[in-house]
């Protein structure tokens, strides 16, 4: 009998999450643990980390998980990576639903790095005004560039002493582009740190970059283990044989 394990994180996977409950499907939705009020889901719900590729391996076997659809963020690379792991040891099937990235186009001024700490490196060493849109868990290596005003947005108040002195707008996406927009010319942002998510849902930052030419400091996405890699809800619907009714 199939039970199914999202790893939840995405916008995508609460798409999904409505398409297994509406196929009858058995299922868990895992959230990690670090939005503190997450969204209600149709399927019954675990909150919090698995202690590892060990640890999941051994939530697969005492919940007879049959297959795990991983749609974290793409730049959860230590749960992406201890998926693949688990999987392996248990031999279950894993999909991973995971948006393209986005590309550059004409207009976008990027600046593309590898990781965090390139990112701070890149800033200039004139003070400026930045949006850092890179989430809490990532900001420390900006301390390092300590003459710049820094503007964070994040799902819930810090709980916690931020490393710098920052503006910080408490928001849920999606945003409009009229709204980033009028947040980037209200607060004078001069420069913005993004992370390559993909997706529509951030995607606003980058288009209002472009209309205003502001530079963007591109973080690219982390290298992962190969896997079955889908980037919609449909098909993953049709890899656990199930045909998605999305737009029925």
């Amino acid at each position: 009998m199939m039970r199914a394990l999202i790893l939840g994180g995405i916008a995508d996977a609460s798409l999904l999450a409505a398409e297994i409950a509406r196929a009858g499907i058995d299922a868990v939705y895992s959230y990690g643990g670090r939005t503190r009020a997450p969204a209600d889901q149709p399927l019954p719900t675990r909150i919090g980390g698995f202690g590892g590729a060990r640890g999941l391996a051994d939530t697969i076997r005492r919940e007879s998980i049959t297959h795990v659809i991983d749609a974290t963020h793409p730049f959860a690379a230590e749960m992406s990576r201890n998926a693949v792991e688990a999987c392996t040891e248990t031999g279950t099937p894993l999909i991973a639903l995971e948006r393209a990235p986005w590309v550059k186009t004409p207009g976008d001024n990027w600046i593309e790095v590898s990781e965090v700490c390139a990112a701070a490196a890149a800033l200039p060493d004139a003070p400026a005004r930045v949006f850092l849109a890179i989430g809490r868990q990532h900001i420390a290596p900006f301390a390092t560039r300590p003459q710049h005003a820094y503007t964070l947005r994040f799902v819930d108040p810090p709980e916690a002493t931020l490393p710098f002195a920052a503006d910080v707008i408490v928001s849920r996406g999606p945003f409009t582009l009229d709204g980033e927009l009028e947040m980037l010319r209200a607060r004078g942002i001069a420069w913005i740190v993004a992370r390559n998510s993909g997706g529509d849902g951030a995607r606003a930052k980058i288009d209002a970059a472009r209309m205003l030419g502001l530079p963007v400091i591109m973080i690219s996405r982390p290298k992962l283990p190969e896997r079955l890699r889908v980037e919609s809800v449909a098909e993953v619907m049709q890899w656990l044989g199930h045909r998605t009714c999305l737009g029925a």
